[in-house]
């Protein structure tokens, strides 16, 4: 599988698209929001630049690629009026892989930029954006031209699906099944992938630079634990069935593995030391609720339905890659699969509590050039 090439959240704007399926996402911005907002202070009252560069790397599409990008804005424009300074200019780098829906970015930028005028009011610098294309796992960027580096909930995807899954039937990722050089594999992909990212953002990033990077991640040491992996052995349970059932063959579904892999706090703060450019300055662990929905009142049964809200997210997340592999016509029927089954409907309800209620989060913000390891 090449990853680059079919990993991207489903485009567009409809009912299964990822803009419409991503509230789990737009939470987990909301709760690290003040992380963020403390980082870029800190940074403008640093150096007050003239012109200030943003990069999200993974912006992906739908509401929270700018929701990250006004609300960094908005912080520095409050700051500046503050103290009476003049405005910076703003450069944001939206960035994604080849397939993510930069169209539907692009179309919402006039009325995006006109409402962000209404609320900073006048003397606001302007701001400018550009779409960068590209893995982030090699450089994207001149030497020393951004000034701070957001990436929300994509650096647990590989660049790459682990060589040597041979062993790994009948499972798509990590399971309790899988044996320990799968296991292996897998992490030895994230630490290739995650001290490469780090050494070109490293490259990337101005003197005094700052970098916010929330992962999907875990408090278990094992990395096969259900807290991060009983998601994907539901979808492999689905996809078992379609086997038994004749409709994808067993070889295909052999074949094929999850890209990603979801990092403990040690495995995160080993390479960041291992690789040596930056500082830690803080590295936190958060829940968040997997039905986005929970705190939310009159709402449709499917709506409060936890396995029906899973299901439609995985299915955002995950469609391009099936698509990929098996071909498009199997879509509708791994959803029903995955809601309609009494007993993985059950299984669906039981992993939102008390065994995956919640994703674990690891965010992490990071200084360049390093100078101590503060967690």
């Amino acid at each position: 599988m090449e990853v680059v090439q079919v990993l991207h959240m489903k485009g567009g704007a409809g009912e299964t698209s990822y803009a419409n399926n991503s509230l789990v996402q737009q939470k987990v911005i909301s709760m690290t929001k003040p992380i963020t907002e403390e980082a870029i202070a800190e940074l403008y009252c640093s150096t007050y630049p003239a012109v200030i560069a943003i990069a999200d790397l993974g912006c992906s599409s739908g509401p929270n690629t700018l929701f990250v990008v006004s609300e960094l804005i908005k912080v520095v424009d409050r700051i500046r009026q503050k103290i009476g300074q003049k405005s910076p200019e703003y450069q944001v780098f939206l960035n994604d892989l080849p397939g993510n829906d930069f169209n539907t970015i692009f179309r919402s930028l006039p009325s995006f930029q006109n409402r962000l005028k209404k609320q900073l009011g006048t003397g606001s610098g302007p701001c400018f954006f550009t779409g960068v294309p590209g893995s982030f796992y090699g450089r994207l960027f001149r030497n020393n031209s951004l000034h701070f580096i957001h990436s929300s909930y994509s650096l647990q995807w590989l660049s790459q699906v682990p060589e040597g899954l041979e062993s790994n039937k009948g499972n798509i990722y990590m399971a309790s099944t899988s044996p320990p050089d799968v296991l292996k594999a897998y992490y030895e992909q994230f630490q290739k992938d995650f001290s490469l990212f780090l050494k070109c953002r490293s490259e990337e990033l101005v003197a005094r630079g700052r970098m916010v990077l929330t992962i999907l991640g875990r408090r278990s040491d094992d990395p096969s634990s259900k807290e991060c992996c009983y998601i994907w052995e539901l979808l492999a349970m689905a996809l078992n069935d379609m086997v038994l059932e004749g409709l994808i063959e067993e070889e295909k579904l052999n074949s094929f593995s999850i890209p990603q892999y979801t990092p403990s706090p040690g495995e995160v703060k080993s390479e960041v030391l291992k690789e040596g450019s930056f500082t830690i300055d803080r590295l936190e662990v958060t829940e968040v609720n997997w039905n986005a929905y929970q705190n939310e009142v009159d709402l449709s049964d499917a709506f409060k339905d936890g396995g029906y809200n899973v299901a439609k997210c995985m299915r955002a997340v995950a469609e391009p890659l099936l698509n990929s592999h098996f071909g498009e016509a199997i879509i509708d029927e791994v959803k029903s699969l995955l809601i309609a089954c009494p007993r993985r409907r059950l299984s669906l309800s039981m992993s939102l509590s008390p065994l995956l209620k919640a994703d674990y989060l690891i965010q992490q913000l990071l200084y360049w050039p390093p100078v101590c390891v503060c967690v």
